[in-house]
């Protein structure tokens, strides 16, 4: 097994957030990478739930203060670090005064998307993917869950376009079982067009709701994960049908977590030496 540098981007990771199984997933899957000898890097949103205070997160300086155009406005991206002591893993968060510290979360009373979902979801992907290119750090894999962080792969073709940054990063994706029924914002094509969305970006956005935004995630990505027993039936068929590495669940944590590691050289090959 080669060292290799693997980026995650997670929603959820214990003990920022509540204990879920996705959370558990964010945080243990980086973990074992890492206790494995991979270099990792992890990224997570900043959300208002998150205690600066109680989780002593700090601002990195020296990654903090560039400005991201969302939907035509200038939005300053912050950047915090915070660590898991006992596993020895830092935690960097994005953040935003605007779509992240002053604003509530991500769904109503009632189970509705806020209405700057979109803008959210955009600003963190891009968010995640301009700090790490501002470390220098160019990873072998970036591998991504949870609908949060759909948007991944979308940016890092992107971002690449202009300046090569991650050439041969693979990408995974984590289908994980946080489907929601609501859609997204209507104005996200116009906002992803301003974002250098292509023609067949746009097709593959349209309408956008969570199936829409994770199906484009698996056609975009190099190899799919599932973490869940519940994850949408459709959205395996999905990845099969474009006949992706599919690496399905399996409820012993350690043999599963073994397995996501061997992924990351069967995806990224020969990249992973470079």
């Amino acid at each position: 097994m080669s060292k290799g540098r693997i980026l995650y981007v997670n929603q959820e990771i214990v003990p920022f957030t509540e204990e879920t199984a996705n959370a558990r997933f964010g945080r243990y899957v980086p973990q074992y990478a890492q206790e494995h000898g991979r270099e990792i890097r992890v990224f997570m949103p900043r959300f208002n739930s998150i205690s600066e205070r109680k989780n002593q997160l700090h601002e990195v300086i020296r990654l903090s203060g560039m400005n991201l155009i969302v939907n035509s406005c200038d939005h300053q991206l912050i950047i915090k670090v915070g660590s898991i002591s006992s596993a020895r893993m830092q935690t960097y968060f994005i953040d935003n005064d605007e779509y992240f510290t002053k604003n509530g979360p991500l769904f109503d009373e009632k189970g509705k998307l806020c209405p700057d979902a979109d803008e959210r979801l955009m600003f963190f992907c891009r968010g995640t993917l301009e700090a790490v290119r501002k470390l220098a750090w160019r990873p072998h894999v970036i591998h991504f869950s949870g609908w949060f962080s759909g948007l991944i792969p979308f940016y890092m073709r992107r971002i690449n376009k202009d300046n090569a940054f991650f050439n041969g990063t693979k990408c995974i994706v984590t289908l994980t079982d946080d489907q929601f029924d609501d859609k997204f914002n209507d104005q996200i094509e116009k906002k992803l067009k301003n974002d250098g969305a292509t023609a067949k970006d746009l097709r593959m956005y349209e309408n956008l709701d969570y199936m829409t935004l994770m199906k484009a995630a698996i056609s975009y990505s190099n190899g799919v994960i599932i973490s869940s027993p519940n994850v949408s039936p459709e959205l395996v068929a999905h990845a099969q049908e474009l006949k992706k590495p599919i690496l399905d669940f399996d409820s012993n944590e350690a043999i599963f977590y073994e397995k996501i590691n061997e992924m990351y050289d069967t995806v990224a090959g020969s990249n992973m030496d470079n």
